[in-house]
């Protein structure tokens, strides 16, 4: 293989088929990317076994061909590299060769014909709408999403579609973020929970936020091929929990605030909660809506800030970090906290929009 191709178009191949490489994988040939030239082009493929990112890039090929390189160190490599055209070279005893003015990097090759190439997909269903929609919807679930690998159904989002409402859900069992799109026709009914990688592995694909994104699912799996690049995920398997048995269906107690005055008070009382378990205690006075937090070895904090209550003379306490990202997806200017007691979980939901809403369970008070 010999081919010319641009630094900057090459990085963000590369870069992007790395979010799919496995640099933890026991099987080595999944710590690399496969590089494949043809006359149409350069082919950048990662792969972790269970997600597949592929790129397309313009190229100048002399020869054609392919080979498998560490995918940390060819990223690592390119995007320190100024601008510029690339050479990329093999041969049967000297691996790869990349090369750019004066600088050269001989890099140790494996043999592409043992790099697993992507499955089918599609067949079953698929869903059609604007890359800017989709990115929103996923932005105001993802921060829920679990991190914990002894329940994998909650490390994904949880896709909903029936023909005229898509539901997006996540949750990690102390918080709950559920994003509705009204939407009719943009697919056929969904039910399937997707991975966060391959969320954001779509999220960053080079379409437009006015350009449509079509997500077929079909055989356990989803893909989605466009621009020169495709994406195929394993679903996760399993039974999503029955997530609105968490949403309460009533409450006695809200507090009405401006979301950017309220934002402002959390970020700088974490900085003293974080040495509590992030604990952040809310109590409603009259208009005035008291925040505290405590370190025993750094002091305390105290805020306030004017709202409109219902009922609002309660204490509650919450992990400031969950508040700070239920906050952050928020459009509106204003939210509402909805609550009954300070044992029972509270919704926070923007005051002009119903589409979403956050569940938070409540911490203990001391």
């Amino acid at each position: 293989m010999r081919v010319d191709c641009p630094r900057k178009e090459l990085f963000e191949a590369v870069s992007a088929a790395n979010a799919a490489a496995s640099g933890r994988s026991p099987i080595a040939i999944l710590q690399n990317l496969k590089l494949e030239a043809d006359a149409t082009g350069m082919r950048v493929l990662g792969c972790d076994g269970e997600m597949w990112v592929e790129r397309r890039l313009p190229c100048m090929t002399d020869e054609e061909g392919a080979i498998c390189v560490p995918a940390k160190l060819i990223n690592d490599l390119v995007s320190n590299l100024p601008d510029g055209d690339i050479q990329l070279q093999t041969s049967d005893t000297q691996g790869m060769l990349l090369k750019q003015g004066a600088s050269e990097y001989r890099v140790l090759t494996h043999e592409p014909s043992d790099f697993p190439e992507a499955p089918s997909f599609g067949g079953e269903g698929e869903l059609t709408l604007k890359m800017g929609m989709f990115k929103d919807a996923v932005d105001s679930v993802l921060f829920a999403v679990s991190t914990d690998s002894h329940r994998p159904i909650l490390t994904g989002v949880l896709f909903q579609y029936d023909g005229a409402t898509l539901t997006l859900v996540a949750t990690d069992t102390h918080r709950l973020a559920v994003k509705r799109v009204a939407q009719e026709g943009i697919g056929s009914n969904i039910t399937a929970v997707v991975p966060e990688r391959a969320l954001r592995a779509i999220k960053n694909l080079p379409i437009g936020d006015d350009e449509e994104v079509t997500i077929r699912f079909g055989g356990g799996r989803l893909g989605v091929e466009s621009s020169g690049a495709r994406i195929v995920s394993q679903l996760l398997a399993g039974t999503y929990p029955n997530w609105e048995r968490v949403v309460p269906s009533e409450f006695t107690r809200a507090w009405r605030v401006e979301v950017d005055q309220l934002q402002e008070r959390v970020k700088r009382v974490l900085i003293l909660a974080r040495d509590n378990a992030f604990r952040i205690r809310m109590s409603g006075n009259g208009d005035q809506l008291l925040l505290t937090a405590r370190s025993d070895e750094r002091g305390e904090a105290k805020e306030q800030v004017t709202m409109l209550p219902q009922n609002g003379d309660i204490e509650i306490a919450f992990n400031g970090t969950f508040i700070r990202d239920a906050l952050g997806v928020v459009k509106g200017p204003g939210v509402r906290i909805e609550m009954t007691e300070n044992s029972r979980a509270a919704v926070f939901r923007p005051t002009d929009d119903e589409s979403y809403l956050c569940v938070i369970m409540p911490m203990a008070l001391f």
